[in-house]
């Protein structure tokens, strides 16, 4: 089924390659944006929905896998699906290895390239969720007072409410108080749930690491 939200980014230098994806994406319902470059492609608007980025690995001025480090290092999430009629094997480790969906090399078949893009627009969709479902919790997570958000983390980290209490210096009926505002506020229905969305907000402390035991001479 076609999604009218998805857009499909082509970056090639080939004007016939270029034009070739683009119809071929046309007859399955896909939108797409053909770049000649990676500088067209960055003074470009960015688009709404789904996206995928079909990168050749040898361009004009930047290459497909140095744009691939730039993205990552910016911390932009594109499913990437590179093509090239120059390929190598350690090309394609490379191309892997920094997280591509598929590695294809002209002239490409027409299903194996539509199958690594629906691969990759499932992959943009599930990220999309997931950032936006991540967004929803920070908002209730903002709406909760110092006191519940301090105990939600202990409740995160297995901590029972005698233990909370003692901990923080409270009574114990008090940190059951502030505990069920707190999971009223976040929409848990259950404390595994309550502490598994600590756990998505990264609010565990990241426990210290162990030094390794010394040799004495």
């Amino acid at each position: 089924m076609p999604d009218d939200t998805a857009t499909i980014l082509v970056i090639d230098d080939d004007v016939e390659l270029r034009h070739s994806i683009g119809r071929l994406l046309r007859s399955v319902g896909l939108n797409s944006k053909l770049f000649a470059s990676v500088s067209d492609f960055l003074k470009s608007e960015p688009t709404d929905g789904p996206n995928c980025l079909v990168l050749d690995v040898r361009l004009p001025g930047q290459s497909g896998l140095e744009f691939q480090r730039e993205l990552a290092a910016a911390g932009r999430e594109f499913p990437i699906i590179f093509i090239t009629g120059h390929g190598d094997i350690p090309m394609s480790v490379q191309a892997m290895k920094g997280g591509a969906i598929e590695f294809l090399t002209k002239p490409v078949r027409d299903q194996e390239f539509l199958d690594a893009i629906q691969l990759g627009l499932m992959r943009d969709r599930i990220r999309r969720e997931n950032e936006s479902a991540r967004a929803d919790l920070r908002k209730r997570f903002a709406t909760l007072s110092p006191r519940e958000r301090e105990i939600m983390i202990h409740v995160a980290q297995g901590r029972l409410s005698k233990q909370i209490a003692g901990d923080i210096g409270i009574a114990q009926a008090t940190v059951k108080v502030h505990r069920s505002r707190a999971m009223q506020k976040m929409n848990a229905r259950s404390l595994p749930e309550f502490g598994q969305m600590a756990a998505k907000l990264n609010l565990m402390p990241e426990k210290p690491q162990r030094s390794s035991p010394q040799t004495l001479a």
